[in-house]
């Protein structure tokens, strides 16, 4: 071999490992999300977790187009249409899976235990299966909880003192989009008595049956809601508010936009900030961590949020010591 062709055989086996180093940092990966809320082009609160989720990606340096891809889809709470979306996400073969709430992550576990999954606004993690411990998840799955059980508590706290003449109080949920419901009702039912009230479940599938089931439950005085937090009560709160208003009921809610659009007050944890943290285990996944040695993260920021305009339409008066806990009042 001639010498000024050995060695640009040479230079050419030794740039080899650099190129093929360079190839692998710039395949394009890809993530399939199942987002919360209806579709972001027409609902507020989607669009709001929807814009945080994509901005906290590209400041970690996953852009679309270039590095990165992404399918996003809005299953608004419907868990047939989140089975049909865990299968077409699988058959992808997307690098990682993002959940956002408790049923979307159950579809993708029934679909795939290897595909690493990252989830956010999830009540139980531990309970429903999805990991073994907040510490150590175990599998393939991990991310960011929103709900405990405990906040059960504070709801009955808080409607009690909002309205005092609540005697019965009922848990309004989807058990195919809750359930783990019952875990909640137990810490309610412990609770109910050292408030004066007495508690009890009232599962719904439809908007029929949750009017129905509302209609009932003011039939006698003393009754209050409770809405659970989960897609079906979340996604359908035009109607649960209009039903509230009708028959006079005081509903607490979880999350802040069902008091915006009417609701009496809610109370949980800052979701939009649960979507703008769920991208750093993304990331660290997309870096090569394993979701099983990644803990489970709990929320640091909760908000109170009441409607006064509400409140005075269900001759509510909200004590000044309520008031002074909100963290923001809708005049």
């Amino acid at each position: 071999m001639r010498r000024r062709e050995f060695l640009g055989v040479l230079s050419g086996a030794a740039a080899a490992p650099f190129a093929a180093r360079a190839q692998q940092a710039e395949r394009v990966r890809r993530l399939a999300a199942m987002m919360g809320g209806r579709n972001a082009d027409t609902d507020p609160e989607g669009r709001a977790w929807f814009a945080v989720f994509r901005q906290s990606l590209q400041e970690l340096g996953w852009v679309e187009g270039r590095n990165f891809r992404a399918d996003y889809r809005w299953p608004a709470g419907e868990p047939d249409r989140m089975r049909v979306i865990a299968k077409e996400f699988v058959d992808l073969q997307p690098d990682v899976l993002f959940a956002g709430s408790t049923p979307a992550v159950l579809a993708l576990l029934r679909e795939t235990r290897t595909i690493p999954i990252v989830f956010t606004n999830l009540s139980d993690p531990v309970g429903t299966g999805v990991v073994a411990s907040f510490a150590r998840p175990g599998g393939n799955a991990t991310g960011f909880s929103a709900y405990e059980y405990s906040l059960a508590g504070k709801w009955l706290d808080m409607l009690k003192e909002l309205a005092p003449a609540a005697r019965r109080v009922a848990l309004l949920f989807n058990p195919e989009t809750a359930p783990y419901a019952p875990h909640y009702l137990s810490f309610m039912a412990t609770a109910a008595p050292a408030f004066g009230v007495t508690a009890r479940a009232v599962p719904v599938h439809t908007v029929g049956e949750m009017e129905a089931a509302v209609e009932a439950h003011a039939r006698e005085a003393g009754g209050a809601l409770i809405a659970l937090p989960d897609g079906f009560t979340l996604n359908n709160r035009a109607s649960l508010i209009a039903l509230a208003t009708r028959y006079r009921l005081p509903i607490i809610y979880s999350f802040r936009i069902q008091a915006l659009d009417g609701g009496l007050l809610s109370y949980g944890p800052v979701t939009v900030d649960l979507y703008r943290r769920a991208p750093s285990y993304i990331d660290r996944v997309l870096r090569g961590e394993k979701p099983a040695e990644l803990p489970v993260q709990a929320p640091t920021k909760y908000e109170l949020v009441i409607n006064l305009k509400t409140a005075k339409a269900l001759g509510l008066t909200v004590p000044p010591s309520l008031l002074a806990r909100a963290d923001e009042v809708i005049e």
